[in-house]
């Protein structure tokens, strides 16, 4: 067969289809393993575990590995285009702000590098303070925290859409809750994914929030840093065309 090809000029049309349906086929499989691995109906169920048993929750997202970094990511990415789309289509009756001013885009991008400035100040405080949670942990526990918020912030813009004047407090009373229900899921995740107390874990949200802080002061400095040395080498650059 080996000479035919050759005498030919070209090798079996019929080995080479098979050899690019098979490594198709298994380039298929792999990418449905990988998606099946992070969010798999095991990783949604723990996601909505973490929301009715918060403890069990993330002690199995901790310790049993049931936990999905990609998939709290497109929590937060869905908590974020869910605050914006609130700000944008809720209705004036609860709204001051003219959505025509809101930059979707850069809120979006904006609460993701909060909650990422969570996750990075929460790592570099708790490794100082004998937390046992890993950083894929916190990642995972605060993108899951976020579902009560989606879910609310949804429907409190559907809900005002049927509000008149003067009752805003259901609106009012449905972001609250939802308020509530994160920030209560947030510190249950770092108590227990660190294995803290609850004292400890306050002050750890506390130094959180300072270190997030201390991160942008330093990333600001960087930058500033970085601009210094670029325009001092362009102007050298100049300096020396200009006498060459």
């Amino acid at each position: 067969m080996l000479n035919a090809a050759k005498r030919g000029g070209t090798f079996p049309k019929e080995g080479v289809k098979k050899g690019v349906k098979k490594g198709a086929a298994s380039v298929v499989g792999a990418v449905r393993e990988r998606l099946s691995a992070s969010f798999g109906a095991e990783k949604l169920r723990a996601m909505l575990r973490v929301a009715s048993h918060p403890i069990d929750g993330f002690y199995e997202i901790r310790y049993r590995g049931k936990g999905s970094v990609p998939l709290a990511a497109v929590m937060a990415a869905l908590f974020s285009a869910c605050y914006t789309g609130n700000r944008i289509f809720a209705s004036f009756v609860v709204n001051d702000v003219d959505p025509r001013s809101i930059d979707g885009l850069m809120e979006m991008s904006a609460i993701f590098v909060l909650l990422a400035l969570f996750a990075a100040g929460n790592w570099s405080v708790t490794c100082l303070l004998d937390g046992e949670g890993r950083f894929r942990d916190i990642v995972t526990a605060t993108g899951y925290a976020l579902l009560p918020m989606i879910v609310t912030t949804v429907l409190a813009a559907l809900v005002s859409q049927f509000i008149a004047s003067g009752e805003e407090v259901f609106y009012t009373l449905i972001i609250a809750l939802g308020v509530a229900w994160t920030a209560m899921l947030l510190l249950t995740g770092v108590m227990t994914v660190h294995n803290y107390t609850l004292l400890k874990t306050l002050a750890t949200l506390i130094l959180t929030v300072l270190a997030m802080f201390a991160l942008v002061f330093f990333a600001l400095l960087l930058a500033d840093m970085i601009r210094q040395v670029y325009v001092f080498f362009y102007s050298v650059y100049v300096e020396l065309a200009f006498r060459a």
